[in-house]
């Protein structure tokens, strides 16, 4: 049977809850939190109810409940004791003065339930399965929290303020359409974004009649291609998009996410392949975004780790665009984590140093001498090209030939694979082989870890550079 969910004033009628344990504890607590007039019948009460009861915000009878209780007509009961036969004689006497009851020891049965309340007042969600699983409805709670920036406070509190000014700007039949447009702008994006003065401004522009004004561009970060890589923020960035300019290392699972009705445009890198060049991405970014448009600039891995995300918002800040940055996973970190490779281990490395293996004129030209350290986790990013050569200088300049060396490639797809071997039998190990980007290498004796910790059996693993 269909429950009914209700949002009820805490302080409509008084509740009595019967119990003082566990259980007990968590109502009264709930419902003190609702503002509810709380009485608690128990001989004996727990440390937070006696605490409530110290402050005067409950009321608490150290006794025991009798079956002929006597409960004010139209009130709420709670029967939280451990005595099923006690509730049982306690419902029926509830009942009969008219009373809501709730068992805490059946789902069936009872007038009214307490849900899983997800709180950020003057906005609560609840969750409820009719009390049939308690544990599930923990669970989905959980779930859901965490999707649920703490934020969504102050915009419940930004539109609560703004009610009675849209009352007086708008007749009653144009006040729907307000509010459609106000929660399509970008006014609740800025409000979790924890910018309230720019939050308001836009708000008042929309008060007044006026369009939103500029848009604005979100540099996001994509991780290193597992869309449960994301961050929340990312994610809701992504979903909130009316145009998207992507990478190429951006993974299909990522751009499933975006919006269907949203514009995409492939502005991907390859090796002497430029889709778009840098230049014309960054003024594209910059003119969408003064149309109005929310600007997803899509990235894999980390936007300011070689991801030139700098340059392309230097252009949006020269125009005064307004912006904002969303971290992600880089690569090495990502890469290293599924391949059970730790970048910094006690008895390996106490530092990690991270180099691009093509600088802008796609030459290979690193500070050799710096890169060497027997200490020291070597991460290099777009080094496959050039691995040969990378492999050379490395020992030329006194690395040791017998260093292990790793090759991550398609890093936490479900495609990955991970050659190992020693800078000196890489290069030759892997001619003729069909190794694609994304690759990232990883040299140091960290790598020696990989065998022991490799923790997701399911990605393919190719052990045989030795």
């Amino acid at each position: 049977m269909m429950t009914l969910p209700l949002v009820l004033k805490g302080d409509l009628r008084p509740f009595t809850i019967i119990g003082g344990g566990d259980v007990a504890s968590r109502k009264v607590q709930t419902l003190v939190n609702a503002g509810a007039k709380v009485r608690v019948i128990a001989p004996s009460a727990g440390v937070d109810i006696a605490k409530l009861a110290q402050r005067g915000a409950i009321d608490v009878e150290a006794r025991e409940a009798t079956p002929n209780e006597h409960f004010e007509p139209g009130s709420f009961v709670v029967l939280a004791t451990d005595n099923s036969e006690l509730n049982e004689a306690l419902a029926a006497q509830a009942r009969s003065q008219n009373c809501f009851v709730c068992r805490v020891d059946q789902h069936e049965g009872n007038d009214f339930i307490f849900p899983a309340v997800i709180d950020r007042s003057p906005i609560l969600v609840s969750i409820s399965s009719r009390g049939t699983s308690p544990a599930l409805t923990r669970h989905l709670k959980q779930r859901i929290d965490a999707f649920l920036p703490q934020e969504y406070r102050q915009l419940g509190e930004l539109v609560e303020t703004l009610r009675a000014d849209v009352k007086k700007r708008f007749a009653a039949p144009l006040r729907p359409a307000f509010w459609r447009k106000f929660m399509r702008s970008n006014v609740p994006e800025l409000v979790l974004a924890r910018q309230p003065d720019r939050a308001m401004q836009l708000a008042e522009r929309l008060l007044s009649g006026k369009e939103e004004g500029n848009g604005e561009v979100y540099l996001v970060g994509a991780g290193p291609g597992d869309p449960d890589l994301l961050t929340f923020r990312a994610l809701r960035l992504i979903q909130s998009a009316d145009i998207v300019f992507y990478d190429r290392l951006v993974g299909p699972g990522v751009m499933a996410l975006v919006p269907e009705d949203a514009e995409r445009i492939y502005v991907g890198k390859a090796m002497a392949d430029h889709a778009v060049p840098q230049d014309e991405i960054n003024q594209r970014l910059a003119d969408e975004a003064r149309k109005g448009k929310r600007v997803l600039r899509l990235k894999g891995g980390d936007p300011f780790i070689f991801g030139r995300g700098g340059e392309e918002i230097e252009l949006l800040a020269q125009y005064g665009v307004p912006f904002q940055v969303v971290p992600g996973i880089t690569a090495a970190s990502g890469c290293a984590a599924y391949g059970g490779i730790p970048l910094t281990h006690r008895d390996h490395a106490q530092s990690v140093r991270f180099v691009t293996g093509h600088l802008r004129n796609g030459t290979c030209n690193l500070p050799w001498n710096e890169l060497i350290h027997p200490h020291q986790t070597l991460v290099i990013y777009m080094g496959l090209s050039g691995l040969s050569e990378i492999c050379k200088q490395l020992m030329s300049h006194g690395m040791d030939p017998d260093t292990p060396i790793a090759l991550v490639e398609k890093g936490t797809l479900p495609d990955q694979r991970v050659h190992t071997g020693t800078i000196a039998t890489m290069p030759a190990s892997i001619e003729g082989k069909e190794i694609h980007a994304p690759t990232l290498t990883i040299i140091g004796s960290v790598v020696n870890l990989h065998s022991k910790l490799a923790w997701r059996p399911e990605l393919v693993r190719d052990e045989s550079a030795d």
